[in-house]
Parts: C-alpha cells; structure tokens; sequence
C-alpha cells in the first residue's frame, strides 16, 4: 500500500467545470445532478476513508438510456469517470479524482423479473445484495454470495469487485452466479453479455467483466441465479485454545473432503469485539472460534456435524455449541456480520483481503500476528476460512500519520506474504488503490502488459476509474 497518490488533475478539464456540468444538466433532472461542493463531500471517499477526494460532479442516472447519454457526453469531453455503487468498497475503488465525474446507479434499483423455472433473476445493478434474497426468499430462494456489507452493498460493486461472503465456499463467489449483464461502454455504446442461460457460446466475456473493478464499463443490468434454500441449516460454535488450532482445524475438514456451507474464523480480539457489540454468545474463553455452518435434512445435518465434530476434537477443541433454534443462528450471524461495523467502535483500522491455501492458515496466521506486533500495533483476525480469504483488522488512530503509516506498512507485509505462500493479494475486495502498486508482487511485467492491454482494448483513453488497480507508471496503449 506504499505510494498511494493521486495523479495531479488536468486543469484543462477543471477549467471547464462550468460547461461540463451544464452539460450533464441538459441530460438529467436537477434531482439527479450533485454540484455543489458540501454535496459532493459525500461522495469523496469509500469505506477506505484514509483517502479521499471531492469529484468534479456526480450524476445519478435513473435508466441505462440515461446513463448511456451521460457516458458519450463524459466521453466527447475527455472527461475520467468513476462508477459508484453503494460506496462500500474496502479497497478504494469508489474514490474519485478532483476532475473526474462519478456516475452512480443508486437510482437504478429495480428488480426486473423472477424466473423460478429457470431459477433467475434479472435486477438493475443498483439493487442491494440482500434486496434479491428478500424479494425470492417467500418463495424458497436465495441469492448465495453475501458479503458482510450485503444489506448496504450494490450489484454493481459486486460484480466490479467479484464479492464472496460466507456461503461462497459451497455456492461460490459473485463469478459463480452472474449469467448476464448489460453494460454500458465509455463511449455510451449498449452491449449485452450472455443472459439468462447457463452458458453462453465464444469468449468468456462475461468472466472478464466480473472483477473488473469499473475499467471496462458501467454494469447497469444483471441476470444472476437464484437457488432452493435447503431444507434446514445449522451453525455450530468451535472454540480453540489458538488461532493456530483453529486455522489447522480449517485445513483438516477441507483436507478431508467436507465442503460445509462456511467456515468463519475469528480470533480473540474479534470475539470480544463481536460479543461487546452482538451479545450472539461467543465464548470469551477461547483464543480464536470457528462458526461452521452445515445443511440438508436433519440426518444429513447430524452426519456431517459428527466427521467435523471429530476433526474438532482431534485439533483441541475446547468449546462445542450447536445453534438450538432460529433466532440462535440469526444471533450467531449477526456477530459475524457486524464485525466489520463493531471493530469500528473500537478502533480505525485497514482491512486486508488476502486469500491463502488452506494448508497454510496456522503458519499465517502466526505470522500475521507477528508483523502486527513488530509494529507496534493490534490486529483482529475475522475471515472466509473455508476458502482461505484472510481479513485481518490492522487496528490504528487514523489521525495520527505515524500510526496509519505502520498499519500501511504491516498491510502491505501481510500482503506480501499471502503471495509468498502461494496465495494471492485479493479475494473479495479489490484491487482498487489499496494494492495498486503491490500488483508487480503478484505478476510479472509481461502479465501486467497483458492485462492492461486487454483493459486499453475497452477503454483507450483509460478514462474509466483511472488510478486504480494497475501502478501508475509503465500503462500500455490497446
């Protein structure tokens, strides 16, 4: 996370502000024209609000005709362009530049058909992750991906960042249950990629749409599937002596074959965190816990809790505590859900989203909390353990630079060795700014020419979501 600066805005775009929303003004309502500058505050930073900058202006389009149009004008005027979900990104993918124009789809939040037949849905992409589970759940269905952030969260950022969640060690990540998208190019041209089928003939478009983090397009229609809900689901609280255990425990169910429907590991600075903030009844007697959540019937719920169960207690487990009733299980996933919003009341922090092999976590793990420590600060592990996506909290005061440069040092440490291990720098997250400049850690420079490439293909003039996910120097042409 060393070197996260903005490039220094073009005056030429500043100097025609005043045109430039005029413009934009001509082709939206004044309602969905942000301009002035208390009002643009607003959309300055994301969830990585060490970072911020206030945009040119933000548009908030109510359609993709709409959107269409501001996308050639923004284009004709040479004009950066940052799109906008929800705000929620962790990696600063939704910070923008003092002359770029963020173009957000919060307006755009309509779910468009159910087709349980085919078991899909088709929505705007300014629908929020936990709207499409609510509008099919009375029927039996569920959306699968559902990150920590899934009632604030927006399709849109979804698919630009390839979010998992909790369930996406069995049902997968955001790629896993995209079908189709309609996009809007730079230049304002419309294309639809794939539908409401299983799989599509030619490239795999679609693929490379989803983790693209805004530099291809502006997503405003998504066709995702929909899934049965089992017919029942039960958590079960693990408590180990050490994080160490924990992690071991992890590697040894998906040694032995079992694919629980997650696996959610926190240490115990995030146990106390969570409790203080949930009351879910974590034992404050363990140095880290596992949540492990299995399904199907209630014989094959027993079955596969018995073989986990007896790894457990092959690895020291010392606390054993299934779910009794619903609002037990509600209770148990509320404090993991609210983890990230808890340990905000306790401290600032950096959240990292490194993604290990399994084999790996007790090593890791140890050596998480030792690069933590060597610099002086406090970290609170809560993460996807079933699939290896780390989360450590780095705790610091955000108003002390010293601090906050140390947590920016341990992150990128902790980084590095994701990659060292055989891992890599982001699972769920993002590129965005926070790791932009540690991508040659990961590639080589003729896998960076080659992604960039491909990104330039989209978008020549490299106008949307500049500054993101590729280091600033060495960008290549299409």
């Amino acid at each position: 996370m060393t070197n996260i600066l903005f490039p220094t805005p073009d005056p030429g775009i500043l100097g025609r502000r005043t045109a430039i929303v005029a413009g934009l003004a001509a082709l939206v309502p004044p309602e969905c024209l942000v301009t002035s500058e208390d009002e643009r505050r607003a959309f300055e930073t994301d969830a990585l609000t060490a970072y911020r900058r206030v945009p040119l202006a933000v548009v908030l389009p109510r359609s993709t005709p709409e959107l269409s149009a501001v996308m050639k004008f923004l284009h004709g005027q040479g004009v950066k362009i940052v799109a906008r979900g929800a705000g929620t990104s962790l990696a600063g993918g939704a910070i923008p530049q003092e002359d770029a124009v963020v173009v957000g789809i919060g307006k755009m939040n309509r779910i468009l058909d159910i087709d349980y037949a085919d078991r899909t849905i088709r929505v705007e992409s300014g629908v929020t992750n936990l709207a499409i589970t609510d509008a099919v759940a009375a029927d039996g269905f569920f959306y699968a991906p559902d990150p920590s952030s899934q009632l604030a969260c927006t399709i849109a950022g979804n698919i630009g960042m390839n979010s998992g969640g909790a369930h996406c060690l069995k049902y997968g990540v955001t790629t896993n249950n995209v079908l189709g998208v309609k996009m809007v190019l730079v230049d304002g041209t419309l294309v639809e990629i794939g539908g409401g089928f299983l799989d599509s003939p030619g490239l795999d478009l679609l693929g490379l749409i989803v983790g693209s983090e805004g530099q291809l397009g502006i997503v405003t229609e998504a066709t995702l599937r929909i899934l049965r809900a089992a017919e029942d689901a039960r958590p079960v609280l693990f408590g180990f002596p050490t994080s160490e255990a924990a992690g071991a425990c992890v590697a040894a169910i998906i040694g032995a074959g079992i694919i629980p429907v997650a696996i959610e590991f926190m240490d115990r600075p995030a146990i106390e965190i969570c409790e203080a903030f949930s009351h879910a009844g974590y034992p404050l007697d363990v140095g880290a816990l596992l949540i492990v959540e299995v399904e199907g019937s209630q014989a094959e719920i027993d079955a596969e809790l018995a073989r986990i169960v007896a790894i457990a207690k092959a690895h020291g487990v010392t606390t054993v505590r299934e779910s009794k009733s619903a609002m037990e299980t509600a209770a148990i996933w509320k404090g993991r859900k609210s983890a990230f919003g808890a340990t905000g009341r306790v401290a600032d922090y950096i959240c990292m989203d490194g993604v290990i092999p399994t084999g790996q976590l007790p090593n890791v793990l140890h050596r998480v909390s030792e690069i933590v420590a060597a610099h002086g600060l406090r970290v609170a592990n809560v993460f996807h353990a079933g699939d290896g996506n780390l989360h450590p909290l780095v705790l610091y005061n955000i108003n002390d630079p010293i601090e906050q440069a140390k947590a920016e040092a341990a992150g990128e440490e902790i980084l590095k060795l994701c990659v060292e291990v055989g891992g890599c720098l982001t699972g769920e997250h993002g590129v965005g700014i926070e790791k932009r400049e540690l991508m040659s850690v990961q590639f080589n420079p003729a896998d960076l020419a080659q992604q960039m490439r491909v990104r330039a293909v989209f978008d020549p003039g490299w106008l949307l979501n500049p500054a993101k996910v590729f280091p600033l120097e060495g960008r290549v042409a299409a």
